[in-house]
């Protein structure tokens, strides 16, 4: 039972977190006697708009429980979708307390102000009687592999180039930076140009650039990136938000180039190596970083952030500083949630560490066979069980690759044999449609890379 009276059966609960209470399942719970018709969408760029169809109770009785979960739904169709205008029909009411939430001053101010960043556009929310027809513009991106190409790879603690012929890698390099920490954006224009130089002189010509980058990127322009945390706005404005297109142009001139996000690329990288698609790309590292390519091997354009989309309902969960919010993915699914869940297990990590030396003295200690780290990694595979489900609501994938540091070693593969078992038990029917695995050793070397490489096509 939670804070709004309704009951919320679960059977398998992380060891080390008892107190989680997984979205997807509350959720199932709230409409059981939810009658009252509910329609929800979201506009993003380009006049795309995903359409969200749903109910509440609608009562004095259900008012905070309805408020809590049309919150929550609208909030993951922002982190999921992306969206800069929220329309809702149905429930005046509920339009005018959505209004309240998502503004200056409300709750959800971060994600307002976060979307209206991201689209250039005033984010706000309005009431409708008919909603907009939901409208997607999927893009074939990616799979181009003949010509002479150059992938970088912008990560926040390294850089990766590779050079590429005809699918190829010919040249790989990967170089430590620190883009999160330094202001001065002519320290990243010069190793983006570092890293395309280096890359070029394993190759007789370069055709095209691929670029994959972590960030919010619309038509190859960066909206929002934690790689550029320190710029100052002007200079943000003035030098990074064209960084990579400047860089390209700058270095070879007008060549075919594209730039995508880091999530995205790691699910083409994916798609490409299990020559599958509808794949979910989850990279579990300093954050969640998530990628998605449609059945059709499409990118679709939405944000897939879903670092900040909620996946736990409960009270006490932990608070995301960035947003502040709590319950959202990034404390979950990335080496946050391995050090918030290290004291639970009895181990005591030094505040000295940075959080990836933090990750790494978890990892040592799995090395030993019944360690108690593996509480930890039993827990976050639980985490994971539930969380795809929910995702699996949302999206409707048929594979999920899971990536990134956390993924690693003996606790990766903990990870997953827990999630599977979880999802079999507790989610038959999905666990049926979907497979979650971690890449095989084809998409570790070279998957990444190649990927980046093929984003653009040539003239």
């Amino acid at each position: 039972m939670n804070k709004f009276g309704i009951e919320v059966p679960v059977k398998h609960l992380p060891e080390l977190d008892p107190g989680f209470l997984p979205l997807g399942k509350f959720y199932t719970a709230f409409l059981r006697d939810a009658h009252q018709p509910l329609h929800l969408a979201v506009e993003r760029a380009g006049g795309e708009i995903s359409v969200y169809h749903t109910f509440i109770h609608g009562t004095p009785e259900r008012e905070e429980a309805d408020r809590y979960f049309v919150d929550r739904i609208i909030k993951t169709l922002l982190w999921t979708k992306g969206g800069f205008k929220v329309y809702i029909s149905g429930s005046r009411n509920m339009s005018e307390a959505m209004k309240q939430i998502y503004c200056p001053g409300g709750a959800r101010e971060f994600d307002a102000d976060f979307m209206a960043k991201v689209y250039e556009r005033p984010f706000e929310v309005v009431h409708c009687e008919h909603l907009p027809v939901e409208k997607n513009s999927p893009q074939a991106v990616g799979r181009h592999l003949s010509g002479c190409r150059i992938g970088f790879d912008a990560g926040g603690s390294d850089r990766k180039v590779s050079a590429v012929i005809d699918g190829e890698p010919v040249f790989s390099e990967e170089v430590v930076w620190y883009p999160k920490t330094t202001a001065d954006p002519e320290y990243h224009y010069e190793g983006i140009v570092s890293a395309l130089k280096s890359a070029a002189e394993h190759l007789p010509r370069v055709d095209a650039v691929g670029v994959s980058s972590a960030g919010v990127y619309v038509k190859n322009r960066t909206m929002v990136a934690s790689l550029f945390l320190q710029v100052p706005p002007d200079a943000f404005e003035a030098k990074v938000k064209d960084i990579y297109i400047r860089a390209i142009h700058d270095t070879f001139g007008d060549i075919p180039y594209a730039v995508a996000n880091d999530g995205d690329v790691s699910a083409l990288a994916g798609a490409m190596s299990l020559e599958e698609n509808n794949i979910l790309g989850i990279a579990m590292g300093t954050s969640e970083a998530v990628g998605y390519v449609d059945e059709n091997g499409n990118i679709t354009g939405w944000l897939n952030e879903l670092a900040f989309s909620p996946v736990d309902g409960s009270d006490t969960a932990m608070v995301d500083e960035w947003s502040g919010d709590i319950g959202c993915g990034v404390k979950y699914f990335s080496q946050d949630a391995v050090i918030k869940l290290a004291p639970a297990a009895g181990i005591n990590l030094s505040a000295d560490l940075s959080p990836a030396q933090k990750l790494k003295e978890v990892q040592k200690l799995m090395e030993t066979p019944g360690s108690p780290a593996e509480k930890i990694y039993r827990s976050i595979g639980v985490y994971l069980a539930h969380s795809l489900a929910l995702y699996h609501h949302f999206y409707g994938f048929k594979h999920v690759l899971l990536l990134g540091r956390v993924m690693s070693g003996r606790g990766g593969d903990l990870i997953l044999d827990t999630c599977k078992s979880v999802l079999k038990d507790e989610y038959p029917a999905i666990a049926r449609q979907i497979n979650p695995t971690l890449p095989d050793e084809k998409a570790r070397r070279v998957g990444q890379s190649v990927a980046a490489a093929s984003l653009p096509e040539l003239n």
